[in-house]
């Protein structure tokens, strides 16, 4: 089996790559560093599982499609893909920057849409797949001073849906997950107690759970929030 996670190193993803790897997954892990990816393939080595990394910037649409034909040469088949990766800058959606909207945009929405494309296809073909869209309560409900991350989280998960209505009829599972604080990079510096948080591993045991469901069944979304926060 393998799984295509994207944003691996940190976070959300990191813990879904340590979860995958250590149930005999292959993984192909993407994000910015190529440090980070070389310390976290080599910290997944014990569990003997292929680990392929690419190092991309997923704001920049040639990176992506670099990285999508790369997979075309390498990859045969792909069981689940992961569309983690995603940016969070906060501020005021009026007051901000054009280019704070945009890149928002193409990480959390254009990245997303490319490769799902891509992936999507060859799972409508195999008719067998799961994807799995990171996306956040802000999909649903705006974040106070954070305009132009909720829109496009939003676009996300309407991404999701048309994925999901798409692929039913060949078999293949879209899922959205919708994480509410989550103790990852976005809140570095914080004096809130751990505790108090969703954890990246949480994320990681439901997704995989999920995964595991019967072949007849799909998750569509999954709303997971702190308990009091």
């Amino acid at each position: 089996m393998k799984a295509v996670i994207t944003g691996a190193t940190k976070g959300i993803g990191k813990a879904i790559a340590a979860k995958f790897a250590q149930n005999s997954y292959d993984l192909i892990l993407v994000a910015r560093s190529l440090s980070d990816l070389n310390k976290l393939r080599e910290e997944l080595t014990p569990y003997g599982n292929v680990v392929f990394i690419h190092a991309a910037d997923f704001s920049v649409k040639e990176e992506v499609y670099a990285f999508l034909n790369s997979a075309t040469i390498n990859l045969d088949q792909v069981d689940v893909l992961i569309n983690n990766v995603g940016g969070f800058f906060p501020g005021s959606m009026l007051d901000e920057d054009d280019e704070t909207f945009e890149k928002q945009q193409h990480l959390n929405t254009n990245a997303t849409y490319y490769l799902s494309k891509f992936f999507g296809k060859k799972m409508r073909s195999a008719k067998q797949g799961h994807i799995f869209n990171i996306c956040s309560v802000a999909s649903k409900v705006p974040a106070k001073n954070a305009g132009s991350y909720s829109v496009t989280k939003a676009a996300m998960l309407s991404l999701n849906h048309v994925l999901r209505q798409e692929l039913a009829p060949h078999d293949v599972k879209v899922t959205a997950f919708l994480p509410g604080a989550t103790k990852t990079s976005s809140w570095e510096g914080t004096t809130i107690p751990d505790e108090k948080f969703v954890q990246p591993e949480d994320i990681a045991e439901t997704l995989f759970t999920i995964l595991n469901l019967s072949k007849g069944v799909n998750v569509d979304e999954v709303l997971i929030t702190p308990l009091d926060f």
